[in-house]
């Protein structure tokens, strides 16, 4: 199939709209001799003007010949073996072009897709038609092998081939089709949506660990409130977390609210995407459900990566801050599928949410930022001060922002300030010790 190519004239991608580690990577592979394309959503965003959140790249070179071109990069996954190419916290994802990978014998789900393909193969493969657009940094074209281009000029979302086929290959991708529309806000082709209803309670085979990355990514885009009504509307959502769907069934109420403010937060450009903590997000879809904070009816993921707050004891921080701590919830009914929001992320809400009457006292300043100082929760406290305070959140966090942080020493002279501190107090400097010298006494001759 002969694809649609635009050239350089006829389309809105420039390379002072890409980021500059991005064409970097991509110039380099360029010059040794491979394919480079920007491809999936980067160009998908920049043909839509929009700043894209991430600029992932397509090449032939294989994973081990990514990386002896890159000192930076590192090849993760199993099922998808990717490079990462790191410029300090930014990440430029690198994969190599592949084919559509056929199921298991009696299995619908892919669960390997590491067979290497053309340009051509890798856009077949791909989810949603608008998704598999490429732009090639050797010609400064867009090429398109699937009609991605027709569906932005309608701004539809369409599954590339038998929507029902590739939702049973991946069914997270009809999570996928609802948070793109919803962020874009484009129609999703009715083929598609008959497909997403058809199958929506094949959600259940996926990982719950993909969900909740995915519920993370929908929390974090803009568009959450908007997701969520579409996820109960397709019937998704009764899968996934049935007391938000039958929230959104009474007419939304506190749980539509809570995710218009997170929205209207997110699209005010006053934080980044990656600032926003999965805790602040966590309570932004949970409080409003009357969930408790700890346990949530969740499962907890075994292997927790290592936090800032790892060896809090959470219940003395609790009582520390005038709140008595919470027993433990009794496990909730058996829901479809669980999400296993880690027990890390939990704790940490608990702290932010016991925190709010403090912050509220004004009137105690010093004592409560003496209280608070040196808290690593206390940035996104103050968050969801601005996010769900109200009226007068935002001057409140404003208010504490502008506070002298206050040291978390001792004072100089007090009690125990050197035993605290590890060392003498600040502004003294340490006193030398002198070493005393043993006089040797000469051994007594024997008597005779």
């Amino acid at each position: 199939m002969s694809p649609r190519i635009l050239p350089r004239p006829a389309h809105t991608v420039s390379r002072k709209d890409i980021d500059p580690d991005a064409l970097k990577v991509l110039y380099r592979l360029k010059n040794h001799g491979y394919l480079a394309y920007l491809v999936g959503g980067g160009v998908r965003d920049l043909l839509l003007g929009r700043r894209p959140k991430d600029f992932d790249i397509g090449t032939s070179a294989h994973p081990q010949q990514v990386k002896r071109l890159f000192r930076n990069c590192f090849i993760i996954g199993r099922r998808f073996r990717l490079c990462h190419v790191r410029f300090g916290r930014k990440v430029v994802e690198v994969s190599t072009f592949r084919r559509q990978a056929a199921a298991d014998e009696g299995d619908t789900l892919i669960r390997r897709d590491n067979t290497f393909g053309t340009p051509e193969e890798d856009a077949f493969r791909r989810d949603f038609t608008v998704n598999a657009l490429f732009y090639d940094i050797a010609t400064f074209s867009v090429i398109d092998y699937v009609g991605g281009l027709e569906d932005l000029e309608r701004r539809t979302i369409r599954t590339i081939g038998d929507p029902g086929v590739r939702f049973r290959e991946d069914p997270v991708r009809m999570l996928r089709a609802v948070a793109l529309a919803a962020r874009l806000d484009f129609s999703i082709d009715p083929d598609t949506v008959e497909a997403i209803r058809f199958l929506r309670g094949e959600i259940v085979k996926s990982s719950s660990a993909r969900i909740l990355e995915e519920f993370y990514k929908i929390l974090r885009q803009g568009a959450a409130r908007r997701t969520f009504e579409m996820l109960h509307d397709m019937g998704l959502l009764a899968y996934i977390l049935p007391a938000a769907d039958e929230a959104v069934a009474r007419g939304g109420g506190d749980l539509l609210a809570s995710l218009g403010r997170l929205d209207e937060f997110r699209r005010s450009g006053r934080v980044a995407v990656e600032d926003l903590d999965h805790a602040l997000l966590l309570g932004s879809l949970l409080v409003p459900l009357g969930l408790p904070p700890r346990g949530a009816g969740t499962r907890e993921r075994r292997r927790e990566e290592p936090d800032a707050d790892e060896g809090l004891d959470v219940a003395a921080e609790m009582a520390s801050l005038g709140v008595d701590s919470e027993p433990e919830a009794p496990a909730a009914p058996a829901s479809f599928l669980a999400l296993p929001f880690a027990r890390r992320d939990l704790d940490r809400l608990r702290l932010i949410l016991a925190a709010q009457p403090r912050l509220r006292e004004i009137h105690r300043s010093g004592r409560v930022r003496q209280m608070l100082a040196g808290r690593n929760y206390l940035d996104q406290a103050l968050r969801w001060l601005e996010i769900h305070g109200g009226a007068d959140g935002g001057e409140l966090a404003a208010h504490w922002r502008s506070l002298e942080p206050v040291a978390t020493t001792p004072a100089s002279g007090a009690p125990g300030a050197e035993s605290a501190a590890g060392g003498p107090p600040p502004g003294r400097r340490p006193r030398r010790r002198r070493r005393r010298h043993r006089r040797r006494t000469s051994p007594t001759p024997p008597t005779p």
